[in-house]
């Protein structure tokens, strides 16, 4: 019998590794739902009893969405779609794949609400009582994002890398937490040192994979944009060729939806909070390792280390300043995006943004960016799991 050894987050102490045990023979009904490790570690049960989302918006911008999933009805509101000029998908998708899998996989992880009676079987999400604003978009992420911004979302979650090379993302991004709200974004899956957009945006929460024991997932790049770690290993995920299928997967992608979550939870409870205040929860409420106590913080590999969201939800926690503790963008935001071709010495505050974006699927990795003054060149290090299984998620 597998026996999996799984974390549980309490107020006021980290995840040790060994607090819960669960095993194949277990009393819960649904494989899927039994194989879920981060609701458990989590404590989901007493944190839905506080907030679930209800009321707040996510956007979230994918390539596309399986919107009749049994485990997503009801949970999407109208979106957009952003196509590209020449109309093709951003994300090489695997042979056998469904170009549907990753999005459909981060609104699960998001605002799943399970099927069956109760809800009790398939994915539940963190968040469940939330709205996704579903935005599909290639080259045009920016206008996404600024879509999603003027459209009532209270977080946007980008689960993805972007191209370097296309101006607006930095900025559009400083337009979100300019106007309020939170945004989310994976780090990359290249296991390597390498700063991918828009993770590397000022304004950004840069998120890396942890797995149950507390430890940085091996494929989880490590570098200063890294500011929290959230599950991101054997997780399962709402993936495959028909509205009833699941998969199980890899990534920092799902570390980023768990964040996008955890910040729709504070926002239930604390509405009047900047993205920075709600940052700042987070990041005075993260948990290491016994092992890893005496890392000097931010680590480059566990940031200020991995969420624990009913502490985020419960610690007495002063608001703080408004820009809150991770580096935000400086100024004020542009209403207008940034014209492609346009001399970018004429907005400081933006760094080299892309619109061209990658999903991390497959353990696709875009590495190297533009950051101040320095022009680092572009690794694209493209890395398929044939696993039917498994796959890895960025």
């Amino acid at each position: 019998m597998r026996v999996t050894r799984t974390l549980r987050a309490t107020i006021g102490a980290a995840l040790t590794g060994a607090l819960f045990l669960t095993t194949g023979g277990s009393a819960v009904a649904d494989q899927t739902r039994d194989a879920q490790w981060p609701l458990t570690a989590f404590g989901a049960q007493d944190i839905w009893k506080q907030s679930t989302g209800k009321g707040v918006t996510v956007a979230v911008i994918e390539d596309a969405f399986r919107t009749a999933h049994q485990d997503l009805s009801g949970q999407f509101l109208p979106g957009k779609d952003f196509p590209n000029a020449t109309g093709e998908a951003s994300a090489p998708v695997k042979p056998g794949g469904d170009i549907r899998d990753h999005g459909t996989g981060m609104v699960g992880v998001i605002a799943g609400h399970g099927h069956g009676p109760g809800g009790s079987a398939g994915v539940k999400g963190l968040s469940p009582g939330v709205k996704i604003l579903p935005l599909t978009a290639g080259k045009n992420t920016p206008d996404a994002t600024r879509y999603a911004v003027d459209h009532g979302a209270d977080v946007i979650n980008m689960s993805f890398v972007a191209d370097p090379n296309t101006p607006d993302m930095c900025e559009s991004i400083h337009y979100a937490v300019e106007q309020g709200v939170v945004v989310v974004a994976g780090v990359g899956n290249d296991g390597m040192q390498e700063k991918n957009l828009p993770a590397a945006c000022p304004g950004a929460i840069g998120v890396g994979a942890v797995d149950e024991y507390g430890k940085v997932w091996e494929e989880s790049n490590y570098n200063s944009t890294v500011d929290l770690l959230a599950p991101g290993v054997d997780v399962p995920v709402l993936a495959g060729k028909s509205d009833d299928a699941y998969g199980t997967s890899n990534g920092t992608s799902i570390a980023t939806a768990y964040v996008s979550a955890t910040a729709a939870l504070l926002r239930e409870k604390f509405p009047d909070l900047t993205p920075g205040q709600i940052a700042n929860r987070l990041v005075k409420t993260a948990g290491l390792t016994p092992s890893k106590k005496n890392l000097d913080l931010p680590d480059a590999h566990y940031g200020y280390g991995y969420i624990i969201p009913e502490a985020a939800l419960n610690k007495d926690i002063p608001a703080g300043p408004a820009q809150g503790p991770l580096p935000m963008p400086k100024g004020k935001a542009s209403k207008t995006p940034v014209v492609a071709g346009a001399d970018k010495g004429q907005n400081p505050n933006q760094p080299m943004g892309p619109s061209d974006k990658l999903m991390l699927f497959g353990g696709i990795g875009v590495g190297a960016l533009v950051v101040v003054g320095i022009v680092a060149g572009v690794v694209i290090a493209m890395r398929r799991r044939n696993n039917t299984r498994t796959q890895a998620w960025g």
